[in-house]
């Protein structure tokens, strides 16, 4: 990341839109998001086929609410801007976008506390802006739908601010894999003369292939520096408690995959990982690797730090495990004590990347898939999900990241954790203010970082 200060100017951008659809290590109690930055690993190309799929892919903080409405209100539009410092022709102009991205069946009024404390928290330097593409039900057009209206989105922002040199992403439940595909479709390669190299080639048997990224990304034309979801499922929702207000029954576990899409959409299948045929690995699966749809890995990769936040109970909607991309036997129970000066944060980690070759979605997983669709029943939906679960992990484990555990056990309102957690109600939600005010300084931190590296240069 240190050169891409010198190779923004030149590098052109073009976004693709497809129609296709772990040992970690630092954990401490430290006070703060000050930490090593989160690295990337190469990942390479990726193919399937209807017999063998395979993917490879080389503080206590003090309540404030008075007049935050107020002052949200007064510098946002509705799905608009936030900008600390003056907007127009002048040296005052902020040039680093923060996108803000609500979840399912939300509004960008989700974000009126958020979008006020990080205002007042970040400074001059940064353009908030508060998606509202993906409003409410249209959140149920799927994660890829969902994701290239994004794209489009924050490319017409782009297009408006001259003055933006960076992007950073902050994204709420299923809004983090809405900016996953969207970053995705707004990669782009940059080699060391500020060549732009498209995010897929024709290979010649008429399949899209990716080659090994080994030169710097940019994401909408600008220096991508931070990626941070709040209580996301990475994972999906299948699972054992993945979902959680199903209360980890077996029966209502088994029910939800097929009711999902009646509820929720495309959304739905998504989410359980029934989408597409059997043959064809599901839509998250491909998003943990680089592959014909898009170069979802190398996306992530480009973003100087990538920091998950996640509910350890209490959380009716998102699992502890898909949230924090863990596996089930690497949750352990966190601190009781909040870190100090972030009321509710208490654990962070620092998982470096670990390298596989995964992953892959072999003969067994496209039977597994068949069984869980056709024919469910506890025994196939669990093996199915395990195969799954596995295979995410073992590609979006090849990146950096930092994962930040919270825990609204002793607040008022516990079974708000969902909604705490971005504070989705100022009178409501108030308990996770700390929360917002630990990734206020995790933006800083990153922000300071990112002009030194710069002015150095």
């Amino acid at each position: 990341m240190a050169t891409a200060s010198l190779i923004q100017a030149g590098c052109g951008f073009s976004p693709i839109f497809n129609n296709n659809s772990n040992n970690c290590s630092f954990r401490t109690g430290f006070v703060g998001p000050v930490g090593p930055h989160s690295s990337s690993s190469s990942s390479s190309s990726c193919s399937w086929s209807s017999h063998n799929l395979n993917f490879s892919s080389g503080t206590n903080s003090n309540w404030k609410h008075q007049g935050l409405r107020a002052q949200a209100m007064s510098t946002t539009t509705q799905g608009g801007f936030a900008a600390s410092g003056r907007i127009g022709n002048g040296k005052n102009e902020p040039d680093h976008l923060l996108v803000l991205v609500h979840g399912i069946l939300a509004s960008p009024s989700d974000w009126t506390y958020a979008e006020a404390e990080l205002k007042r928290r970040l400074g001059r330097n940064f353009l908030i802006y508060a998606s509202s593409c993906n409003s409410h039900t249209k959140t149920f057009a799927g994660v890829d739908g969902a994701g290239k209206r994004l794209a489009e989105e924050v490319l017409q922002v782009v297009k408006k601010r001259e003055s933006l040199k960076r992007i950073s992403f902050l994204a709420h439940s299923l809004g983090g894999l809405f900016a996953r595909y969207a970053v995705a479709a707004l990669y782009s390669e940059c080699d060391s003369s500020g060549t732009q190299s498209n995010n897929v080639t024709d290979s010649s048997d008429g399949n899209l292939q990716t080659s090994t990224p080994s030169r710097q990304g940019m994401i909408a034309g600008l220096e991508p520096v931070s990626f941070i979801t709040l209580a996301t499922p990475h994972l999906g929702v299948r699972g054992r408690k993945q979902l959680p207000f199903l209360l980890g029954l077996p029966i209502l576990e088994k029910l939800a995959p097929p009711i999902a899409p009646f509820v929720v959409g495309r959304t739905g299948k998504q989410l359980f990982l029934t989408d597409g045929k059997p043959s064809r690995p599901p839509l998250l699966l491909r998003m943990a690797s680089d592959c014909e749809g898009g170069k979802f890995l190398s996306a992530l990769g480009a973003f100087r730090n990538r920091t998950v936040y996640a509910n350890v109970s209490y959380d009716h909607m998102v699992g502890w495990r898909t949230s924090s991309i863990r596996r089930e036997k690497e949750l352990v129970k966190p601190p009781s004590q909040s870190l100090d000066g972030y009321k509710h944060v208490v654990d962070v980690e620092y998982c470096p990347p670990v390298s596989s070759d995964g992953p892959h979605f072999p003969l067994e997983a496209a039977k597994a898939k068949a069984a869980a669709k056709n024919a469910p029943n506890i025994k196939n939906t669990v093996e199915y999900h395990e195969l799954m679960e596995e295979e995410m992990i073992q590609g979006l484990q090849k990146l950096g990241w930092k994962k930040v555990d919270v825990s609204f056990h002793s607040s008022l309102w516990p079974f708000f954790a969902h909604n705490n957690i971005h504070v989705k109600n100022e009178w409501f939600h108030n308990a996770g203010a700390g929360v917002i005010t630990h990734v206020a300084d995790t933006l800083k931190q990153q922000e300071s970082s990112s002009s030194f590296i710069s002015s150095s240069l």
